[in-house]
């Protein structure tokens, strides 16, 4: 194996759409087509006005939004942060999330920590509601 992968992320599967989620959120999860063993990245766009359909939280991950486009706001352990363009945010493990899009949209990219195997994620389904 080599030592180094490049991939661009426009060519990973948008997994939104197999799941449904599409086109409110576009969702390119990059771990395995990078070959990555101990950290996890993806793309995400959220429509203009759009509210991230998976609100979470996760036991032992750390993850860190950066992002790239837009305006909006994070909702942590529901305490509301307005987010704009190059604005990162590390969300400790524990700590519920969720994104709302701004007017524009809004872009992001999101780097996890190394994690149990098959992940560690806990969905908050009626958390919008």
């Amino acid at each position: 194996m080599s030592g180094h992968t490049i991939k661009n992320l426009m060519q990973i599967e948008d997994g939104a759409v197999k799941f449904g989620l599409s086109p409110t959120l576009e969702a390119r999860f990059a771990r395995d087509d990078l070959g990555c063993e101990q950290v996890g990245l993806s793309y995400q766009r959220l429509a203009p006005g759009a509210r991230h359909p998976i609100f979470h939280r996760h036991a032992a991950d750390e993850e860190v939004y950066v992002i790239t486009s837009g305006r909006g706001v994070v909702s942590l352990d529901g305490e509301e942060v307005e987010i704009g363009r190059w604005d990162a945010i590390r969300v400790a493990p524990g700590t519920a999330r969720g994104f709302t899009a701004g007017p524009d949209g809004l872009e992001m990219i999101a780097i996890g920590s190394d994690r149990p195997e098959g992940g560690d994620g806990e969905f908050i389904p009626d958390f919008w509601n």
